[in-house]
């Protein structure tokens, strides 16, 4: 349970926020190309990039971190997280990245909370009498 008595799955939200990522990035370009004739242009603004990825990293470290630490202990979860931030911060640093690079970083962050929210479910269980649950 959080702190209000919400109990919050982090495995879940990371999933729709990797997938609100790729979508961001894959169709907002598409339908959002003529909003900076209004004065609009969250397409390119990099304040707004970053707080994406960083929300990304963010709601990712919780999710995986909850997993390793409470239920499996396994470090898949962790390595394919990994690949995929390194392919999302990447994907920053080339200047005409190629959509194929945010396609396979949301896909490698996606399973990573797959693999985390299985291994949990597997696992179902707390290690000792200090469990967050």
């Amino acid at each position: 349970m959080g702190r209000f008595g919400i109990k919050i799955n982090w495995d879940r939200l990371g999933i729709a926020a990797s997938l609100a990522c790729a979508i961001h990035c894959a169709v907002v370009p598409l339908f959002f190309t003529s909003l900076p004739l209004f004065g609009v242009n969250l397409v390119e603004s990099k304040g707004f990039e970053y707080s994406m990825i960083g929300a990304a990293f963010l709601i990712g470290i919780l999710a995986l971190r909850h997993g390793f630490r409470w239920h499996h202990h396994r470090y898949v979860p962790v390595l394919l997280f990994v690949v995929g931030f390194g392919l999302l911060v990447g994907k920053e640093l080339v200047a005409d990245h190629p959509v194929w690079m945010v396609l396979l970083a949301v896909a490698f962050i996606v399973a990573a909370h797959y693999f985390n929210y299985r291994l949990c479910r597997r696992a179902n269980h707390c290690h000792s009498s200090d469990c967050k649950h």
